[in-house]
């Protein structure tokens, strides 16, 4: 079972949901997520067996024989790391075709098996898929988070905050990984991250991809940290390596596969010929980059540079990770244009709702900062929520028509509580 605190997941709800009605399905995202806490833990009530594919005879059994595996499994089962035994997908299809049971397999993996073709189509319309990252601030604090919403409705308190100042470089460098926060020092939880990733690598890539330059790959992560929430560039990413285009491409994939990268799509209509459609680059999880890059706190904040970077992938990351408690799927982008006026995350809700987020390493706003968001407001007319300047200040506070600037631990704090406060909303 994968090392981790007993923290509340926001999965969770979604999950019980999924398997109520669906015959499969899959809790998938990075290596000691928490992935197979939540399962088993949701499949105790129901007594569900536990097999787990890092077995190595549980793994040759389910390679020899895929649908002798399959047909011998309990009635609810959890497959763990289901990845490593690509063929028993195939197998799975067949036994819920012969006997469709909601909730009968719940598996786990470490790979996005959705940009497999092979592997996701062999369930597809008979499996759910839920994507368990690391953990969120909002879930290591046990509440509820609200932004999201407040955001989409347009509206925002009025109300004081604290800064988190020198708090903030401890969150981003702390990450959100349940093994890594549990080390006592930020000396430990570093060194859990290196061995985190040389671990994986060693483990994951070598069932997924014949490489020769396995030792490549954690350099390769290492120079995609020090990118993080930039335009993703080929020729710099590969221009301390000797290696193809080709060969850097195919690791960058794997990366991503493994859900240590990310690379964000930019937002764009058939009309806006103007866009740069390249996407930004980020880092799966910013404890994970900084520990890779070597920086602490200290060396983070003296870097103003690199701060902005990791703190734009902090609060993109905070987004993704609350973006499951949402009613309706979001979609996450940014946006720039060829007059390099940007907005570093836009954020889609079904097709009825755009808002965007642009993130300030400071303690002020001034209406300057909301140049890419009005722009962004325009372009997307009716369908337009809110934009929000998230910054490390002190007070929430609007700068005219669906335009707030928002401190940042009111991301994964939720609202300010106290006496007399004013909503402040969109005139819609």
């Amino acid at each position: 079972m994968e090392s981790s605190l007993l923290y509340p997941r926001y999965a969770e709800k979604p999950l019980l949901e999924a398997l109520s009605d669906s015959p499969a399905v899959l809790i998938h995202g990075p290596r000691q997520s928490g992935k197979t806490t939540l399962a088993r833990l949701a499949g105790e009530p129901e007594g569900y067996a536990y097999i787990n594919f890092d077995n190595n005879v549980a793994r040759a059994a389910a390679d020899s024989d895929p649908a002798g595996f399959a047909g011998g499994l309990p009635e609810r089962v959890i497959l763990d790391e289901v990845q490593r035994v690509p063929a028993l997908f195939a197998a799975l299809k067949q036994e819920i075709d012969a006997r469709r049971i909601p909730g009968r397999f719940l598996l786990t993996g470490s790979s996005q098996v959705l940009l497999v073709p092979a592997l996701s189509d062999s369930l597809a319309g008979r499996m759910e898929i839920l994507q368990l990252l690391p953990l969120s601030q909002s879930e290591m604090r046990g509440g509820v988070p609200n932004f999201l919403d407040d955001l989409f409705c347009g509206r925002f308190q009025t109300s004081p905050s604290r800064r988190l100042g020198d708090e903030l470089q401890g969150l981003i460098t702390g990450g959100g990984y349940p093994a890594a926060l549990a080390r006592p020092t930020a000396r430990r939880r570093a060194n859990w991250y290196r061995n985190y990733v040389e671990t994986q690598l060693q483990r994951d890539v070598r069932d997924m991809a014949r490489i020769s330059a396995l030792d490549v790959l954690p350099r390769l992560l290492g120079a995609a940290a020090s990118q993080t929430a930039r335009l993703y560039n080929l020729s710099d990413l590969a221009s301390s390596f000797q290696l193809s285009r080709p060969t850097i491409v195919s690791y960058v994939e794997l990366l991503e596969r493994l859900f240590l990268i990310d690379r964000l799509p930019s937002w764009h209509g058939n009309r806006l010929s103007r866009l740069v459609k390249t996407p930004k680059l980020h880092i799966g999880d910013t404890g994970l980059g900084c520990a890779l890059m070597g920086y602490d706190s200290g060396s983070l904040t003296r870097d103003r540079t690199l701060f902005g970077q990791f703190l734009e992938t902090f609060v993109f990351q905070e987004l993704r990770r609350q973006a499951i408690c949402q009613e309706h799927p979001l979609g996450f982008y940014h946006y720039r244009d060829k007059d390099q006026v940007e907005v570093d995350v836009v954020i889609e809700r079904g097709g009825t709702g755009v808002a965007g987020i642009e993130v300030k390493a400071s303690a002020t706003v001034t209406p300057s900062d909301f140049r890419g968001l009005r722009k962004l407001q325009k372009i997307a007319g009716d369908r337009f929520a809110a934009g929000a300047v998230l910054y490390d200040g002190e007070m929430t506070a609007g700068f005219g028509e669906g335009m707030f600037a928002v401190p940042i631990r009111s991301l994964f704090e939720g609202r300010n509580a106290g006496l007399g406060s004013l909503v402040l909303g969109a005139d819609r």
